[in-house]
């Protein structure tokens, strides 16, 4: 199933943004890699979310460390595993650690807002001077997720608590939350020293 998905997803990502075609056969294994370690974490995500729409008790801190948590985890795991850089960007923000630190990820957001109908898509880039592939995939909300990011005055007091200039709040299902965002570090040397 995600196999197929990436193989459509890629298709969408080659129709609608192909910044790298002349090295797509050099990079295809690393960044198919890619897509597959976020779609992998995206379901993760989702399914963990699913665990609150039947909830009779408002999220808790608790609830955070078993929805939330676990997902942040398997991002830096992936990172780490992989030696490439990955995080969750968000313009509203709850962590400021998820605010966009560069042009490029200020860039990504603004494209998927534009285009709803964007999943993904990668594009070459020098981060911090060097060179690689930076993935992006969108991340929506779902109804699940508006016990957490829907109305300011509804949100858990944990939240309120704990993010005094939480800025994630007021979605509605289907807005872009944020974003995923990998870098894969390098790849533009490789392929220069890959023989023809």
């Amino acid at each position: 199933m995600i196999r197929l998905l990436i193989a459509v997803v890629m298709g969408v990502f080659l129709w609608i943004e192909n910044p790298v075609n002349a090295y797509a056969e050099g990079i295809s294994g690393e960044v198919v890699q890619a897509i597959e370690s976020i779609e992998n974490i995206d379901l993760m995500r989702s399914e963990l979310a699913k665990s609150l729409e039947n909830a009779t008790e408002p999220p808790t801190m608790e609830t955070f460390k078993e929805v939330c948590r676990p997902v942040g985890m398997r991002l830096k795991e992936v990172g780490a595993e992989n030696g490439w850089q990955v995080k969750q960007i968000a313009q509203k923000y709850r962590n400021p650690a998820h605010a966009p630190q560069t042009l490029h990820e200020t860039m990504a957001i603004a494209k998927f807002e534009q285009n709803p109908d964007l999943i993904g898509f990668w594009e070459q880039e020098n981060l911090k001077g060097e060179p690689g592939i930076h993935y992006y995939r969108r991340i929506n909300v779902s109804k699940s997720c508006l016990a957490c990011h829907g109305v300011k005055n509804t949100r858990p007091e944990f939240i309120a608590e704990k993010y005094p200039q939480d800025l994630a709040f007021d979605f509605k299902e289907g807005d872009l939350r944020g974003v995923y965002s990998v870098f894969i570090p390098e790849l533009k040397k490789a392929l220069e020293n890959k023989t023809p």
